[in-house]
C-alpha cells in the first residue's frame, strides 16, 4: 500500500489537535485533495483540507469541546474552518451531489468516501490519507494518473463539466502543473466540445481562474493550446494575434530581471496596446478599480520602452511603467526602479505665489514648468526645484 511521506506539516500541533478532536470516540477523518497529492509529488503544501463523515454540527460541537475555534465558513454545504494553534484547515463533511446546473450544486451529505470522491473533478484530486497511518485511499485511479502526469477527470469528462463549466479551465491549469505529454484525449475532447458553456459562468470566477493559469511559472504551451482549442475566442476574443511572440518576450525579460510571475501582467501581454480595448476587457471580466487602470495604462504606454523607465513610473505608476519594460523584452531597465518610490514635486502653488507671482494661471503654468524639468532631471531635490523655480519665472516675467 502507497502511503503519505513524511512532512513538516504533518507534525503540526494545531492539525494534531483538530485530527484528535474529529477522531476521537469513533470519529473518522481523512487528508483530501491537494495536500495529498502535492506531498506525493514532493511539492509545498499550503493548504491542509480534511473530510470526515461527521455532520457539521458534530464537527463543531467536537472541536470546541477541545478549544479550537470554529468558523462556520460554508456550513449549509459541510464546511467549517477550525483555527488551532495558529493553523487554519477546512473540514468538509463528506458529500454527494442532488442536483448541479453548470455554476452550483444541492448537495446531500453522505457516510460513504467513494461517494464523496465521486463527485470531485480530476483523479489526482481525490486521493485521502489517513492523517495517523498515511494510508492513502485511490477510488478511480489517481495514483498512476499522478505517476503518468495524466490529468484525468473523473468518470464521465461531459459529465463533470456539465456539472460545473468552470472545470474547463481548471482542466487546463491543473495539465499545466501537473500533465506531462499530451492531454488526455477525452478530457481534452470533452473541454473543447463544451467551451462555449463558459459564457454561463460569472465573470469574477473566470477572472479569478484564468489569473491563475496566466500565473504559472511558464503558462506559454497551455495559453497556446487555449488560443488553438477555441477558449479565447469564448474568453478574450480581444486576444492579439501576436500573443506567443509577446508572451515569450516577456517570459524571458521576467526571468533576466528576476520579477516574480502575475497574471495579470501576463493578462496585459496577451492584449493588443490599445487602451480602450483593454477598457473593455476589464469591464467584462468585472476587474477591480486598481486591475483596469493598470491594464489601460499598459495598454496605451506599451510603445513607451524608449522613454525612461522612471519618467514613465512617474507618469503610470511603478507597476505599470515596470509592466510596460518588461513586455516590451527591456529587463535591464528594472533595476532602476528598485528600492525606488515616485517622489512628489517640493513645490506648491503658494510657492510660486510667495515668489511675486499673482493667484491665477500663470501660476499652474509656473508648477507645470517646473513640474516637467524635474522629471526630466531625474527628479533633483529641493535646492535644484527652487532654481527651476526662478529660471521659470523670469523667462514668465521676460
Amino acid at each position: 500500500m502507497i502511503r503519505l511521506p513524511d512532512a513538516e506539516w504533518r507534525l503540526r500541533p494545531g492539525l494534531r489537535r483538530i485530527i484528535d478532536a474529529l477522531g476521537a470516540d469513533g470519529g473518522a477523518v481523512k487528508i483530501v485533495g491537494g495536500a495529498v497529492r502535492d506531498t506525493l509529488l514532493g511539492l509545498p503544501v499550503t493548504d491542509v483540507d480534511l473530510a470526515t463523515p461527521l455532520r457539521p454540527d458534530d464537527v463543531m460541537r467536537r472541536l470546541e469541546g477541545a478549544g479550537i475555534k470554529v468558523i462556520p465558513t460554508g456550513i449549509a454545504h459541510g464546511t467549517v474552518t477550525a483555527v488551532a494553534s495558529g493553523d487554519r484547515h477546512e473540514i468538509t463533511t463528506l458529500r454527494r451531489d442532488v442536483e448541479t446546473d453548470g455554476r452550483r450544486a444541492t448537495v446531500a451529505f453522505a457516510d460513504e468516501w467513494r461517494d464523496d470522491a465521486a463527485r470531485r473533478d480530476f483523479t489526482i484530486n481525490a486521493l485521502y490519507a489517513d492523517p495517523a497511518t498515511g494510508a492513502i485511499d485511490d477510488y478511480f485511479g489517481g495514483l498512476d494518473d499522478l505517476q503518468a502526469g495524466c490529468v484525468r477527470f473523473i468518470g464521465d469528462a461531459a459529465t463533470r463539466i456539465a456539472e460545473d463549466h468552470l472545470r474547463i479551465l481548471r482542466f487546463y491549469r491543473f495539465a499545466a502543473r501537473f500533465g506531462r505529454g499530451e492531454l488526455e484525449p477525452a478530457s481534452h475532447a470533452a473541454v473543447v466540445a463544451a467551451r462555449q458553456s463558459l459564457k454561463s459562468l460569472s465573470r469574477e470566477r473566470i477572472a479569478d481562474e484564468l489569473g491563475k493559469i496566466l500565473a504559472l511559472p511558464d503558462p506559454r504551451a497551455i495559453v497556446g493550446q487555449m488560443a488553438a482549442d477555441g477558449i479565447f475566442a469564448v474568453l478574450l476574443p480581444e486576444l492579439d494575434p501576436d500573443f506567443a511572440r509577446t508572451l515569450d518576450r516577456l517570459c524571458a525579460s521576467e526571468v533576466a530581471a528576476g520579477v516574480p510571475a502575475v497574471g495579470h501582467r501576463r493578462l496585459a501581454a496577451l492584449l493588443p496596446a490599445d487602451a480602450a480595448m483593454a477598457e473593455q476587457v476589464s469591464s467584462r471580466l468585472r476587474l477591480s478599480t486598481r486591475q483596469r487602470k493598470y491594464l489601460a495604462a499598459v495598454a496605451a504606454h506599451r510603445g513607451d520602452v524608449a522613454r525612461p523607465i522612471r519618467q514613465l513610473a512617474h507618469a503610470i505608476g511603478i507597476d505599470a511603467a515596470r509592466d510596460v519594460h518588461l513586455i516590451g523584452g527591456d529587463a535591464s531597465a528594472v533595476k532602476d526602479l528598485a528600492g525606488w518610490a515616485v517622489p512628489r514635486l517640493p513645490l506648491k502653488g503658494g510657492d510660486i505665489v510667495a515668489r511675486g507671482i499673482a493667484a491665477g494661471p500663470d501660476v499652474a503654468r509656473i508648477l507645470k514648468a517646473v513640474e516637467a524639468a524635474w522629471v526630466a532631471e531625474d527628479f533633483p531635490g529641493a535646492v535644484r526645484v527652487a532654481e527651476l523655480v526662478d529660471q521659470k519665472i523670469g523667462r514668465s516675467s521676460d
